[in-house]
């Protein structure tokens, strides 16, 4: 018999009470000996002896191994053990007077310098830069580690005497908050009476833009910044931040060219520096790092993005659940791992919380989020503890605020720091909390409307505070209606002064109206009186209907938004179902959005996985292919009504994986996981028959087809490592020729002809591409052979012209071939990245100029490589498909793509014919002529005119128009249509005769005055006159009465100190408005004798504008810069012109184009931020956005033009795409319904509208 355990306390602590309740589950279940338990268990007696000891913790491993050999629930064993871990770590923490050799979240301090291991060599490189420049930058992204190499590595080289860097009068540490300048004022001036350099380390820079709203300030705190670089200066700045904020850093030209040499990237660590950084401190405070530990840890860390916040974190908790001094891999695993770590203690501190506590940290946390939006990240906020009082009681604040700083989560500074407040301030200990604690994450995402909402709200009731309750700040209209939509009822999120302000507000508001309401009150007693009863019920039975519509236009738009991400074709379709209840601004930019964008509808039949997808030759018949083991055939002759044709076609034993037509389209070849190869015949297709026996030979599965051009030769691609080539002339006595093509290593997924029948090309799971010849079929030799990559090639599509090679890879890129020599193949620009999986088919468009690739991610992906050198992505990607999407092809006409996937369907996406791409270069301008049938559009490599009679049928006209020695920046029509004027970076003015758009004839080309190159051209309304804007910042006033000899008229204009960016005359031809670089708009008089300016500048800016325009009726211009505003001015008195209101803001970066529509109601800007924005100017002095942005563009866009009838907006972009927005509500409708059909099936009805009785939106149609 076995020693008797010695008695437990199961009140002595967490370790003793889990063995307490290990020792009653053995006894539940009949007492085993633990010879009995370990022999089914996988550990020895001892071992699982000792579990139930009460001396220490078992690891999770050998609980779970005791559980088992009980009969116990492993999971809640596991919890189990997961709280009495939590449990013995607090314990140990709250006994252990030694410092933690890990900082976890927070970052390293100066003091820290001495735990602070792995960045020697950077230190050293940013020291050295430092010494070189007087203002210089590290850029890396969020948790990359900038702020502790600054703190931790860069000042304690500035304060080592015997260091390499000079002796600091002083060293000042800042970050810039939500007033960096009022803040830090006195901080940024050189310390006085002392020798040496004042060095200012400014850490998380991308405050400047996610904090401070004043675009006034942070320039200026911005150029305070740069007197660094002042010869006499005795300042030295170095600045953190973040790299997805660098474009935000370009916004400033200065900083922009200080930064070009002085920037360090702090990059991912090698392997050798994270095991520094591994064992270091802990070999500093005399403790062991088991060596399985430190291999588990760089494994897990190697590679990670951001990883180095986890890491710390992860390796702290690993020192809490330490055993003595060593730190092992068993306590790595308890503390959660790499991606665990931080997950489990913030869990495990919610936890611990009441309630009551758990709702106020949710609170607190929310506030020190700013959430971002349109593609900006989340990033942390710095908070007063002040405000941070007002989130709960006092007392309960400071508990759970304390708590959470206790357990590293938040980190608190005693002095104000970056903000204005007093008493200290709050924050994230790091951004890395924000994705890694999938609680925060989902509080995040649930609550994010609110919390724009709420901080724009703080922000204001901040203002409003410091300026002594101006009762001008205080919130009207729609924002305040928005802000008590938000925050019902009082208290709880809100602080005594968002309180205060929104009271005030409300006050301010019941003031305005009270008379209103008065009288509205005298007549609804009145009308009481008369019928109390009727109206009474008429009012119940009103609010509830509008209760109930509300209720279900919510939900319907709420489900389109949910669908958009995944099922554009969906939430177009639901978008128009919500439009017909309530039919309001937002949904209308929905549905113009919608109709640009490429739809599907599903070709639903087959019950397994759809491998290929092929049209035929004519476009009439598409084939599919399915691991159904059929293939089927549609008439796609009208692609809003595609139709089965005949039953299945069956025969194959397995899988069937590939299909291919004959160039006649009398013919189609399937194969597949049988290994055989079967012809059928289609010259009835409604009665397709077999075409002679299978074609066998194939050794494993058969992965492609592809005939040759002229039809004779069959080319097939096989497991088996080969390309066979079969003569198919006699359709039914088909035969092999000659023997298979050897070469690959692996699996051959793909095969095609090149378009003279001379080469064939292999590509496979060996990672290549190899070139056949087969000029003559039966004797066939190599050509040339394309490493591609080590992860294998799943296809291979050459372009029409035979000339450029597109392969598909499962590393997910695309890559581009140059083929012209086929012995001799090159690569063309750089991989097309975008494919989070992947890539499993590519195929060219019809003339070459598109390419889409479908992979393992869902998505399809469309790219411009009119010029192969240098693709571009063409829009978002397409995401209908709900798994991997197996096959890509285009029709014949390039108008629809068929797509086969994973999800046992094939769809078919109407690819809108208002994307115009092919330009071959980012677009600079765009215009129409004044009959609205040509647009022409420019970019780097000329003009392009394109044919819009039907706009939603445009076509490019002639070639392009040349005539240039650089670039063209922009364009004009003169109004009678025939001439266009052209201006850019040669200094030239020129001239084209439209009247045959296909034969365009250059008339002219005069140099501007000084040869500078030319930024603006305008066209006067009497068509005698134009202007061109200099880079000099001149203005060229021109008489082209006669197109062929354009004179200049007088001396240029002169009066702007920066670049002319943007020129435009008045309606009536009488001013010229003018934009520059220098922030200012000048206005000048050109009737009544010479041209002369008129009146002051406008200095509405506080940039460089960018972009301006007449209102139609000369009353009003619109004006816009890298301010990211547009102002409205009121130019009725031109020579005392002032301002409608406020500035239209919403663009998140420069706004660079704007544009009035011909009836002036309606005014649309483009911008840096990708988007195209439609105004409701109507009403000019309180003009609104109308719905959302719209979106498509994948790169800036710098030209927006309304067509002369006002239907149509041209947009134009760096993304080298011109795209066409229909306006009118109705043509959107039928294109939606046209390209997805009747997509609201009874089922997706009930459960994304629900209900409301079934009516889909194009079942009528």
């Amino acid at each position: 018999m076995g020693r008797r355990e010695a008695p437990l306390d199961p009140n002595a602590g967490p370790v003793e009470r889990f063995a307490f309740e290990l020792r009653k589950l053995r006894q539940e279940a009949g007492g085993p000996t633990y010879r009995q338990m370990a022999a089914g268990a996988g550990y020895s007696v001892a071992t699982l002896s000792q579990a139930a000891a009460g001396r220490q913790l078992p690891s999770l491993a050998v609980t779970l191994a005791y559980v088992r050999a009980c009969g116990g629930d492993p999971r809640d064993w596991e919890a189990r053990w997961r709280e009495a871990a939590g449990q013995e770590a607090e314990q140990r923490a709250a006994t252990d007077d030694a410092v933690p050799p890990y900082r976890g979240l927070a970052r390293f301090e100066p003091q820290d310098a001495d735990v602070f291991f792995g960045r020697d060599a950077l230190v050293g490189r940013l020291s050295e830069l430092c010494l070189a420049r007087r203002l210089t930058a590290v850029l890396g992204p969020s948790g990359s580690g900038k702020s502790s190499l600054l703190r931790a590595g860069l000042i304690p080289r500035l304060r080592d005497p015997a260091g390499p860097l000079p002796r600091p009068a002083a060293v000042r540490v800042l970050t810039p908050g939500r007033r960096p300048l009022t803040t830090h004022r006195d901080r940024l001036a050189p310390a006085a009476g002392v020798d040496g350099d004042t060095w200012l380390i400014v850490d998380q820079f991308e405050e400047l833009y996610t904090l401070c709203a004043d675009p006034a300030e942070r320039d200026a705190f911005t150029d305070r910044l740069l007197t660094a670089l002042a010869p006499d200066s005795r300042l030295r700045v170095v600045i953190a931040v973040r790299a997805d904020f660098l474009g935000r850093c370009t916004e400033h030209p200065r900083l922009t060219a200080a930064l070009q040499d002085a920037t360090v990237l702090v990059g991912p660590m090698t392997r050798d520096e994270l095991r520094q950084a591994i064992t270091g401190p802990a070999t500093a405070a005399g403790l062991i790092v088991e060596r399985p530990l430190t291999a588990r840890v760089l494994d897990d860390v190697e590679g990670e993005p951001g990883g180095l916040p986890l890491m710390s974190h992860a390796l702290l908790e690993t020192w809490r659940h330490r055993r003595n001094r060593s730190l092992t891999q068993a306590a790595y695993e308890e503390a959660g791992g790499l991606h665990g770590a931080i997950a489990r203690t913030a869990e495990e501190v919610y936890a611990d919380l009441t309630p009551a506590q758990a709702d106020l940290a949710r609170r607190v946390l929310l506030r020190l989020v700013a959430p971002g939006g349109d593609g900006a990240p989340d990033t942390r906020r710095p908070v007063d503890r002040t405000e941070l009082d007002g989130a709960g009681p006092a007392g309960e604040t400071r508990f759970v605020v304390e708590r959470l700083v206790r357990a590293r989560l938040l980190t608190a500074q005693g002095d104000t720091g970056g903000t204005e407040g007093g008493g200290g301030t709050v924050e994230l200990a790091h951004e890395a909390l924000i994705t890694a604690w999938p609680r925060l994450r989902d509080w995040i995402d649930s609550e994010r409307d609110r919390l724009r909402v709420h901080r724009h709200l703080t922000e204001a009731a901040r203002a409003w505070r410091a300026a002594g309750h101006d009762t001008a700040l205080l919130y009207r209209g729609s924002r305040l209606a928005r802000a008590e939509e938000t925050f019902p009822a009082p208290g709880g999120s809100l602080t005594p002064d968002e309180l205060a302000f929104l009271a005030a507000s409300a006050r301010q508001r019941r003031q305005a109206v009270r008379l209103r309401r008065t009288v509205t009150a005298l007549l609804a007693v009145l009308a009481i009186l008369a019928s109390t009863a009727a109206v009474a019920a008429f009012r119940q039975r009103a609010v509830a209907q509008a209760e109930r519509n509300t209720a279900v236009f919510n939900r319907i738009t709420a489900e389109a938004d949910g669908a958009r991400p995944t099922q554009t074709s969906l939430a177009a379709q639901l978008d128009l179902t919500a439009y017909r209840l309530r039919p309001t601004p937002d949904l209308y930019t929905r549905l113009v959005a919608d109709g640009a964008t490429a739809l599907s509808r599903p070709l639903t039949g087959h019950t397994d996985i759809v491998a290929s997808a092929v049209y035929s030759p004519d476009g009439r018949t598409l084939a599919t292919a399915s691991y159904d083991r059929t293939v089927r055939l549609w008439d796609v002759r009208d692609t809003t009504r595609p139709a089965p044709l005949g039953r299945p076609l069956t025969g194959h034993t397995d899988a069937v994986t590939a299909a291919a037509f004959s160039p006649d389209g009398r013919l189609l070849a399937t194969g597949g996981a049988d290994r055989t190869v079967r012809l059928w015949d289609l010259t009835d297709r409604s009665r397709p028959a077999t075409a002679g026996p299978p074609l066998t030979g194939c050794e494993e599965a058969v992965n492609s087809l592809a005939f040759g051009p002229d039809g004779h030769t069959l080319a097939g691609a096989s497991d088996d490592h080969t390309v066979r080539l079969w003569d198919v002339t006699d359709r039914h006595r088909p035969r092999a020729l000659g023997r298979p093509l050897t070469g690959h290593t692996d699996e051959v997924n793909s095969v095609a002809w090149t378009s003279d029948g001379h080469t064939v090309v292999s590509a496979g799971v060996d990672g290549t591409a190899r070139l056949w010849d087969v000029t003559d079929p039966r004797h066939p030799a190599r050509r040339g052979r394309i490493t591609v990559n080590t992860a294998g090639v799943y296809q291979a599509a050459l372009s029409p012209d035979g000339h450029t090679l597109a392969t598909a890879g499962n590393d997910a890129l695309v890559r581009l071939w140059d083929i012209t020599d086929p012995r001799r193949p090159k690569a063309l620009g750089s991989p097309l990245t975008g494919h989070t999986a992947a890539v499993w088919s590519v195929a060219f468009s019809p003339d070459g100029a598109t390419l889409a690739s479908a992979g393992y991610d869902d998505t399809l992906r469309l790219w411009d490589v009119a010029d192969p050198r240098y693709p571009v992505p063409l829009g978002e990607p397409l995401t209908d498909h709900s798994d991997g999407v197996w096959s890509v092809r285009f029709a014949p006409d390039g108008r629809t793509l068929a797509s086969a996937g994973y999800d046992h369907t094939a769809r078919l996406w109407n690819l809108p014919a208002t994307v115009l791409p092919g330009h071959g270069g980012a677009l600079s301008a765009t215009a129409w002529s004044p009959d609205g049938r040509l647009l022409v559009t420019v970019d780097n490599n000329g003009v392009r005119a394109w044919d819009t009679t039907r706009p939603d049928r445009p076509r490019a006209l002639g070639d392009r128009l040349t005539g240039s020695a650089g670039p063209l920046r922009a364009l004009a029509f003169l109004p009678a249509g025939r001439v266009l004027a052209g201006a850019g970076d040669d200094g030239t003015l020129r001239l084209w005769d439209l009247a045959d758009p296909r034969r365009p004839r250059l008339l002219a080309r005069p140099a501007t005055p000084g040869r500078e190159p030319v930024g603006a051209v305008a066209s006067g309304p009497d068509g005698r006159t134009l202007a061109t804007g200099d880079e000099d910042g001149t203005i060229t006033l021109w008489d082209v009465t006669d197109p062929h000899h354009p004179l200049r008229r007088g001396d240029p204009l002169t009066g702007h100190r920066g670049k002319i960016t943007a020129v435009a005359f008045s309606p009536d031809g009488r001013t010229l408005a003018s934009a520059s670089e220098d922030d200012t708009v000048r206005l000048w008089r050109l009737a009544d004798g010479p041209p002369r300016p008129l009146g002051k500048p406008l200095t509405g800016h506080t940039n460089w504008v960018t972009a301006l325009a007449f209102s139609p009726d000369g009353r009003a211009l619109a004006t816009a810069g890298v301010d990211r505003a547009i102002v409205l001015w009121n130019v009725t008195a031109a020579d005392h012109p002032v301002r409608y209101g406020g500035p239209l803001t919403g663009h998140r970066d420069w706004v660079t184009a704007v544009a009035f529509s011909p009836d002036g109601r309606t005014l649309a800007s483009g911008g840096y931020d990708r988007t195209v924005r439609l105004w409701d100017v109507a009403d000019r002095s309180r003009p609104t956005a109308l719905g959302r942005p719209l979106t498509g563009h994948t790169d800036a866009v710098v030209s927006v033009a309304f067509s002369p009838d006002g239907h149509t907006l041209a947009s134009a972009g760096w993304d080298t795409t011109t795209r066409l927005w229909e306006l009118r509500q109705g043509r959107d409708t039928a294109r939606i319904c046209a390209a997805t059909g009747q997509g609201l099936t009874r089922s997706l009805w009930r459960r994304h509208v629900g209900q409301l009785p079934f009516d889909p939106p194009c079942s009528k149609r």
